[in-house]
């Protein structure tokens, strides 16, 4: 995992990827260059070194005829089998999947992204045409954020790459005023700044004389229909080989890896499979966060699932006294809103694992969305948040004309199931996109890579088009996936309940950081988009007592931080 920048146009220069460059440099602490050709073309890499640590493996990468220059982030994690298929043809100086991914380029162009399993965002530029291919991933993993304004195309693997080579910062007043109104981030193309945009997941895009144009290269809806009437013999035995190789192409690495420990199924499964690999498993470390409070720490159990087993053990804790700083950092990391003291929580793991060399985390991301496990799939809702009984939204504290353009978002319904519309809003629209946008920032602030093996294209495809009893049965979620990590665990660890909050963050908020909160919310009277007496009423009632929802306080104090 990397960095990527890139300037296509006549306002490419060497002093404005350098401070690309250097703006994202926390992503790539091992090596750092750019190619730049003719006032008109410069890209930019920053290295984390997790495949062949070789400086052969560094880049921009050169095609060995010389006229293809890749800079890439991400893994492709079957490049072993992709460099068998290729080797007749292709001579390697490298083991590393940077040159395999070049390569299965020149030999078959778009159609490569189709051979590749894994994480990626990456451009090549192809000398003699003058054009510029980039792609992304199928669940946008990886990320990709560009501006284009039809005489130099910028792009970049954060917004504040693209900030640091003088893009405008513009609020975009709708994505804002979704996310005020109903939590929603913006659409797989959007930023929260009018300027930047987003190269959605499962596209690709070519530039050639200030010509651009994107594709859809990835049509999840097609391949799950061609998969409603395949069945395996044994549909049990079928998900778990899936299951075990999506973890054992995650442990392709030439560096340390952990993995990301709590007390619920996931992680619990994560731990089954993990258990199967053969490795050293006394090198591999565990990682869970605490917040010291009873009713949210799961260390209990994470301890209990540890017991008898190789795995060391690294405890990371957050204090309510860390919360004001911390959060200000990550919101200027961010560059939009995040998902609160979670995520901060979350961040103190990826800390710890830089501290102690461990380069690469595994998590049980996404296993909710495949196989139905959120508390509204049971009563097929439209909530987007767990654990609430009333709306965690105030769009009452908007002023009247900034709120009166809200257009609720309809997400598309490719299929005749409601349970299989929401799952499908959550992988592409919603739970998603967020989480990996979130977990890629804290991940790379620390230099560190997260893989996600829950996120498997072909596990994922594969579950989400199974019968509805194989998720969600008698009331129990994730049936299938609890049945399966039944085999390997203790079934009083497999059933434990899933829990809506991770951290105390209603509880701070309300009393310990009180003096913080209205510190920072407060400058929000007086920006437009807020009324300030409703803004103020609010306020109050959380105070008073109305804490069952944290979100609409969390929200305020993101875009105070972000709006200044």
């Amino acid at each position: 995992m990397c960095g990527i920048a890139g300037i296509i146009g006549r306002n490419a220069n060497k002093e404005t990827i350098s401070r690309m460059l250097e703006a994202q440099k926390h992503r790539g602490p091992d090596f750092t260059a750019y190619y730049f050709h003719d006032n008109k073309v410069a890209l930019g890499h920053n290295r984390l070194s997790i495949i062949d640590l070789s400086s052969n493996a560094n880049q921009p990468f050169t095609s060995a005829c010389g006229n293809f220059v890749l800079v890439f982030n991400g893994e492709i994690y079957n490049y072993i089998e992709l460099k068998a298929a290729l080797q007749y043809k292709y001579h390697f100086c490298t083991q590393s999947d940077t040159e395999v991914l070049l390569y299965a380029y020149l030999e078959w162009g778009e159609r490569c992204l189709d051979q590749c399993n894994g994480m990626f965002s990456f451009a090549i530029w192809n000398k003699k045409e003058q054009t510029l291919f980039a792609a992304r991933d199928r669940f946008g993993v990886k990320p990709f954020y560009y501006f284009f304004d039809h005489s130099t195309f910028y792009f970049a693997s954060e917004i504040n790459t693209l900030f640091a080579a003088g893009i405008p910062k513009i609020a975009n007043d709708n994505v804002w005023l979704n996310y005020f109104a109903e939590g929603s981030y913006g659409l797989p193309n959007e930023t929260f700044w009018q300027t930047i945009e987003q190269l959605p997941g499962g596209h690709f895009l070519t530039l050639k004389k200030n010509n651009l144009q994107l594709k859809q290269w990835y049509s999840f809806e097609n391949r799950v229909h061609s998969l409603f009437q395949h069945f395996e013999n044994n549909e049990e035995e079928y998900i778990t080989n899936l299951l075990l190789k999506a973890i054992n192409l995650r442990f392709r690495a030439d560096v340390p890896i952990g993995f990301n420990l709590s007390g619920g199924l996931d992680s619990s499964t994560l731990l089954a499979l993990i258990d199967q690999q053969e490795i050293d498993k006394s090198a591999v470390e565990a990682f869970t966060f605490i917040t010291n409070d009873s009713r949210y720490d799961e260390i209990t159990w994470v301890k209990a699932m540890l017991e008898n087993r190789p795995y060391p053990l690294t405890i990371c804790p957050l204090s309510a006294n860390e919360i004001p700083e911390l959060s200000l950092k990550m919101a200027l990391h961010q560059a939009e809103p995040y998902g609160g003291i979670p995520t901060l929580a979350y961040s103190k793991v990826f800390q710890a694992a830089s501290q102690k060399g461990v380069k690469v985390l595994l998590d049980g991301q996404g296993s909710d969305e495949a196989w139905a496990g959120y508390d509204y799939y049971l009563n097929n809702n439209q909530n987007i948040i767990q654990g609430v009984s009333k709306s965690p939204f105030r769009i009452n504290i908007l002023d009247a004309d900034f709120a009166k353009d809200f257009q609720k978002t309809i997400y598309p319904k490719h299929f005749g199931d409601d349970l299989l519309n929401l799952q499908y809003r959550d992988l592409f629209y919603t739970k998603i996109p967020r989480a990996l946008r979130f977990n890629d920032r804290v991940s790379m602030l620390y230099g560190t890579e997260l893989r996600e093996p829950f996120l498997d294209y072909e596990l994922v495809e594969y579950v989400f088009s199974r019968p509805t009893d194989f998720k969600i049965k008698d009331g129990v979620q994730k049936w299938m996936l609890r049945k399966i990590a039944e085999k390997f665990l203790q079934k009083e660890v497999v059933l434990a309940p899933k829990r809506p909050l991770q951290t105390p963050q209603r509880e701070w908020l309300s009393t310990a950081l009180k003096d913080w909160v209205i510190g920072e919310v407060t400058p929000l009277k007086n920006h437009h988009w807020f009324n300030s007496k409703s803004l103020q009423s609010e306020l109050d009632l959380f105070y008073k007592g109305d804490t069952q929802s944290s979100f609409h306080i969390w929200q305020w104090i993101n875009a105070a931080q972000l709006l200044k």
